[in-house]
């Protein structure tokens, strides 16, 4: 595998990407954020260039500091050929089995054959499948931001709140993880009367938009339309696609975020944490 690290070829595989939307959503929005300064450290590796088969994207080995951490360890793939693929999985230096790590993709195949890797190794995988969904235009919210509510970035003194709120939150690994996102990307959050975040949403490594919540209290007033209308916004200003993943049965969430602007996508966005057993 050969690493991208030329601005002109990082451009030239965007260019690539983009005419595959929406398979591509995950790694496109990695490959971008590389681009443009590379805040989370990843690295960009295809199986040959320009003419490439592959694409994968990771955090780069030497961020590596906690082997079970599948939090930051994060990967993504596109490919053309899936029996090239399936040969890479065998390539222990494109792909660290040693190591916890989730892998994010949109194709059948990048599944299927992750779950016969695993397998075979005898490790431990969990499989979450969510809907992808595009917002073709930044989000346009509801409503306005509320009397007494202040439209603010998420701090990092804000990070044990999210942390008690997310569904894979709670300990040591998701708080480093959820600081770091905070400390480097762009979040948004609407802060009550207190300076409290009343509802959030951030931005990960991968370009996605994530980790929206919004406290029961304030729910039903279209809160979340708001956060996501302003990252959307400034992610539509820089060219990146304005995406995100909902659980299928997430019936609010998936109201929420089609009320604003986003639509359905074909296909299954994979979430994959592969860990030992």
């Amino acid at each position: 595998m050969r690493i991208l690290t030329c601005p002109a070829q990082l451009r030239c595989l965007e260019e690539a990407l983009r005419r595959s939307l929406p398979a591509t959503l995950p790694v496109l929005g990695t490959v971008m954020t590389v681009a443009r300064g590379n805040p989370a450290a990843h690295e960009v590796l295809v199986d040959s260039w320009p003419h490439f088969g592959i694409v994968l994207t990771r955090l780069r080995p030497e961020e590596h500091r906690d082997p079970g951490d599948f939090y930051a360890n994060q990967l993504t793939v596109y490919y053309r050929d899936e029996g090239a693929w399936r040969a890479l999985l065998g390539d222990t230096e494109a792909v660290g089995w040693t190591r916890a790590f989730q892998m994010q993709g949109l194709q059948e195949g990048m599944y299927e054959a992750v779950r016969q890797a695993a397998d075979a190794k005898g490790l431990r995988l969990v499989t979450y499948r969510y809907q992808a969904l595009l917002s073709p235009q930044p989000p346009q919210p509801r409503v306005q931001v509320p009397a007494g509510l202040r439209l603010a970035p998420v701090s990092p003194s804000h990070v044990p709140l999210l942390n008690a709120t997310w569904d894979f939150g709670g300990n040591a690994r998701s708080r480093r993880f959820l600081l770091g996102l905070v400390r480097t990307l762009p979040s948004a959050c609407l802060l009550g009367p207190r300076g409290r975040p009343v509802s959030w949403s951030l931005l990960d490594p991968l370009g996605c938009l994530s980790h929206g919540y919004t406290l029961p209290a304030w729910r039903g007033q279209g809160l979340s339309g708001v956060t996501l209308g302003a990252l959307g916004r400034h992610l539509h200003a820089r060219g990146f696609p304005i995406y995100c993943g909902v659980l299928p049965h997430n019936t609010p969430s998936q109201r929420a975020v089609r009320a604003v602007g986003f639509l359905p996508q074909p296909g299954t966005f994979y979430m994959l944490v592969v860990t030992p057993q």
